[in-house]
């Protein structure tokens, strides 16, 4: 590993979208980077997904303190360690992930995903210890979103967070693999666990659910329904490997998916969850069947379930992160997306990151399925 660089960052500044307030637009800025912690890494940025949470967040379904920056699904290049930092080195590529204390019950069980200081890693725009990574006109600066904030040239990321790849990989796409993508695929190959042969039926193709999609082809399943209501997302799942595609509005949906699957499916997916989506999602399934949700629409979204649907062997799963471990699952994937398996870089369309306006348009709209903002190496 090449000598470790340690350099004083106080002065170091970033180009960063900025929430100001929730509901106000994002607007990109000059901001400071604090100085670095002995533990933690600044990653010049490459590429950032632009994900639904990160649009629920600017409305403040999930409370971030303002004025914060946001991006979660960020890749790039270690550009400065700090002094305790091992494991990685300055020219090292990295995808980043959730940020996870890996010292709890939980982490150390192997789901770090369900960390006990999760919301306080990722939800609070500070460190645990309370201060912030970055600036504004000298002005605290809400970042540490996901353990990153990532929406901008620059990242200040714990080394745990952080996944190194080899650095012939298109770095720019890889980001995505660190949150929507991994949860999808996670919910399948790490919750769900289909076995080949199987049946799995899928709610919502967006990144997430086409996630899931490519995860069933990787198991094997022989039925792949997807549902979703844009006709290009459809036709995109089932050329990467669905077996079929149903409109969300057909009539008597419930009852056209059991009869595609042979009187129920045993397994499915539900991307959306509100309460119509996430019913569905446990009537359609055989007895026994499991159904993963993995929707985030806000801190609150009470449902209503039928319990006689539930006492017939039908379990209903709450995922976040795809109960993956990144260091583990983000290798994984990489090596199936290099087999040619995982092709998930279908899903991306890119956008410089001047055109970050048009990228959050593309995401509401549902336009593309994963807008990946990309940065010039003079950016910054």
């Amino acid at each position: 590993m090449p000598d470790r660089a340690v350099r004083d960052v106080v002065e170091q500044r970033a180009r960063a979208a900025v929430l100001t307030e929730y509901g106000e637009p994002l607007v990109i800025r000059d901001v400071e980077i604090a100085e670095l912690r002995d533990h933690e890494i600044l990653v010049r940025i490459a590429g950032v997904g632009i994900c639904h949470t990160d649009l629920t967040a600017a409305q403040g379904g999930v409370p971030v303190p303002t004025p914060a920056v946001l991006g979660h699904e960020g890749a790039g290049v270690v550009e400065a360690v700090g002094s305790s930092v091992d494991r990685l080195a300055p020219g090292d590529h990295v995808v980043l992930s959730y940020s996870s204390c890996r010292d709890c019950r939980n982490c150390t069980d192997g789901h770090p995903a369900y960390c006990e200081q999760f919301a306080l890693r990722n939800y609070s725009g500070r460190r645990p210890d309370g201060s912030v990574t970055l600036a504004l006109d000298g002005e605290p600066l809400h970042g540490s979103w996901f353990g990153q904030s990532s929406m901008a040239t620059h990242a200040v990321v714990d080394e745990s967070d952080a996944v190194r790849v080899a650095n012939d990989l298109p770095i720019e796409l890889m980001g995505p693999l660190g949150c929507g993508i991994q949860t999808g695929a996670g919910a399948v190959l790490r919750v769900l666990r289909p076995r080949p042969g199987s049946s799995i039926v899928v709610f919502g193709a967006g990144a997430v659910g086409m996630g899931a999609v490519l995860a069933a082809v990787v198991a094997e399943c022989a039925r792949i329904v997807v549902v979703d209501p844009v006709e290009s997302r459809r036709d995109l799942a089932l050329s990467l490997g669905a077996t079929d595609a149903v409109d969300a509005a057909t009539p008597d949906l419930a009852k056209h998916l059991r009869r595609l699957t042979g009187g129920g499916a045993d397994h499915s997916v539900d991307t959306v969850s509100n309460e119509a989506v996430l019913q569905t999602a446990t009537t359609i399934l055989r007895s026994p069947g499991s159904c993963a949700t993995l929707g985030l629409r806000g801190q609150r979204n009470p449902v209503t379930l039928d319990q006689s649907v539930l006492l017939m062997g039908r379990t209903v799963t709450g995922v976040i992160e795809g109960d993956a471990d990144p260091q583990q699952f983000v290798p994984e994937l990489v090596e199936l997306w290099r087999a040619g398996r995982f092709p998930f870089d279908k899903l991306v369309t890119t956008f410089a990151f001047d055109e970050l306006d048009s990228a959050l348009e593309a995401t509401r709209s549902g336009a593309v399925v994963k807008p990946v903002l990309t940065f010039t190496t003079t950016e910054g």
